[in-house]
């Protein structure tokens, strides 16, 4: 399995009962359902889902059969559900080697427990206030311990490359007494200096960077999210039973998994140069959303296009396409050069 690719998970939501939605960050009538994405340096796209039922769902069995929800289906906590979405993942031969999650998973030790028997490595997010082990049967909190870190202690380096280039922070890596392979990774922001911080475990040596990337890599769910509701319609359904929400929601990520491979197939070399992109002008590549444009304009256009100027319908298609990939590459260089600056700077 390659280290290069992870398993990210990540909570959604759509609507059946009043309770805390992430998204909407209150408590409001939503349906709350667990995603994972597959994320690699060729693409990222969700590959799995769990409806989450609360308790006072799962303990009604006549509310239950109304929805349509099977029998066999009770009551699960979402880091159980994450599991059980891995787990199933690995047996069926995904390549992985690294887990990264949100804090709603990172905090749950039976989660981290659970990963680490499939044999995966981790980087998961952890709140603030969690509690680190520090020998002698004592811990303490994440942010304490950051709050004792010299300044020598910090080094600035990419989690990866976002929309707009680089995303620089400052990072912090503190072995766990007593507990080989285990870590806390702490993020700062070189803007606001906000903290976020991580539990690792990998079974040999990692170096800082390697932990770094994967972090960064949780942020592959949320680009699923966007795709899935900008391109495919993920949130556009309006269902509310077990059978209908299922069918609606694996289309729609199949139908992103099939944008995302389209992108991956056209994509072109990636430059050696890490910094090509601060001093190239040039189109971007071939986008999961551009796909989706020409594959309307070229396949699915309306026949009155399609039969009065065929030609010049693709023709118009293609040049749009390139208009479009040439002002985004420039847009491009502007954020890499922006953010080299702020990381580095002039």
């Amino acid at each position: 399995m390659r280290h290069n690719h992870a398993f990210v998970i990540r909570r959604a939501f759509g609507g059946v009962q009043r309770q805390y939605s992430g998204t909407a960050g209150r408590i409001e009538n939503s349906q709350v359902a667990v995603f994972s994405s597959y994320a690699s340096p060729l693409g990222r796209a969700l590959i799995d889902r769990r409806v989450y039922l609360p308790k006072s769902w799962a303990d009604d069995a006549d509310r239950c059969a109304a929805a349509g929800a099977p029998d066999e289906v009770g009551f699960a906590t979402k880091p159980e559900l994450a599991l059980e979405m891995i787990t199933e993942a690995v047996a069926a031969g995904a390549g992985c080697s690294w887990v990264a999650s949100d804090e709603a998973y990172g905090d749950a030790g039976a989660f981290r427990a659970g990963v680490q028997a499939l044999g995966l490595r981790y980087v998961l997010a952890v709140s603030c206030d969690h509690r680190i082990p520090v020998g002698g049967g004592q811990t303490t909190r994440a942010d304490a311990l950051a709050a004792g870190l010299p300044a020598a202690s910090w080094q600035r380096i990419s989690a990866g490359t976002g929309s707009k280039g680089p995303r620089w922070y400052d990072w912090a890596w503190i072995d766990i007494p007593g507990q080989p392979g285990r870590s806390l990774l702490i993020r700062r922001s070189l803007s606001t200096g906000e903290l976020a911080f991580y539990r690792c475990w990998a079974p040999e040596p990692t170096p800082l960077a390697a932990l770094v990337r994967v972090a960064g890599t949780r942020w592959a769910v949320e680009e699923g999210f966007q795709a899935g509701k900008g391109q495919v319609g993920l949130d556009h359904y309006q269902v509310r039973t077990w059978t209908a929400w299922h069918r609606f929601v694996t289309l729609a990520m199949l139908a992103l998994a099939f944008l995302t491979v389209c992108a991956a197939a056209a994509a072109p070399p990636a430059p050696a140069d890490p910094y090509h992109h601060a001093r190239h002008d040039g189109p971007i590549a071939l986008t999961a959303a551009e796909i989706r444009r020409l594959f309307n304009a070229l396949v699915i256009a309306p026949l009155r296009a399609l039969l009065l100027a065929p030609q010049r319908a693709a023709k118009h298609a293609r040049h749009w396409s390139d208009w479009r990939r040439l002002h985004q590459g420039r847009a491009r260089r502007s954020h890499y050069r922006r953010r080299l600056a702020i990381a580095f700077g002039p």
